[in-house]
């Protein structure tokens, strides 16, 4: 796939999916998001091209998937991951913690799951803290970008007052989210969530979505797509 400087990914793409033939009623919607993103390259165009090519590497991978007969659910996810993960590679400039006023804050959606222990976990139980809310899965490449700064969140600031906690949309549960805690060494708690939890937070679309929820189990921050690892860390300190 060749992307020149207009950004014309969006004709190609609509091309191939108009091409395919499916039984199950499909229809992606990527224009707003590439137009998002395009704005965006456009924005911070003197930051040069490295990330440029390494998003329009992963977001052709995720395209490709959509061409082969694999699950069409699972293609827009990925494909939404790859959009999320243009968004993050070209973000630049000094960290800000942009905070919704407390105010106009929303109480977060109350759940209970168990964990990778097997222990119930409660959210409303964790007043009193600042958590981390992020919903992931093994396949989504922004996700594991991800990840390394929620163990270092959890190292650094426990003492401190933060909770951070996963919920994986992994389809095959456990199956997959147990290696992938051992083999990245999570040292947070990990839940497998469901789609009606997924959606009270808006995270049954695409994936990451990363919340920051204040003491008083306010959401204070929401992020789609990956976040900034130093918005993200600017967010929990003013929190803290």
């Amino acid at each position: 796939m060749a992307v020149n400087s207009e950004m014309q990914i969006g004709p190609w793409v609509d091309e191939r999916l108009a091409a395919l033939r499916t039984e199950d009623h499909w229809e992606p919607n990527l224009d707003a998001a590439l137009a998002r993103l395009s704005s965006q390259r456009d924005a911070r165009r003197g930051h040069g091209p490295r990330w440029f090519w390494a998003a329009a590497l992963t977001t052709a991978a995720a395209v490709g998937l959509v061409a082969l007969p694999a699950p069409r659910a699972l293609a827009q996810r990925c494909l939404n991951c790859s959009v999320a993960l243009w968004q993050s590679l070209a973000a630049a400039g000094p960290a800000r913690a942009d905070l919704i006023p407390e105010k106009s804050r929303k109480l977060a959606p109350d759940f209970t799951l168990t964990d990778d222990s097997g222990q119930l976990l409660r959210l409303s139980n964790l007043l009193g803290r600042v958590v981390l809310l992020n919903f992931w899965a093994t396949w989504c490449h922004g996700c594991k970008t991800e990840i390394p700064w929620f163990v270092e969140f959890q190292l650094a600031y426990r003492n401190r007052g933060l909770v951070v906690l996963g919920v994986s949309r992994d389809d095959d549960g456990w199956k997959s989210v147990r290696p992938y805690i051992s083999q990245k060494k999570i040292n947070y708690r990990m839940m497998i969530g469901t789609g009606a939890i997924a959606a009270m937070y808006g995270a049954d679309q695409s994936l990451p979505v990363t919340l920051i929820i204040d003491k008083a189990g306010r959401i204070a921050a929401t992020h789609t797509g990956v976040v900034r690892k130093s918005d993200c860390q600017a967010e929990i300190e003013a929190l803290l």
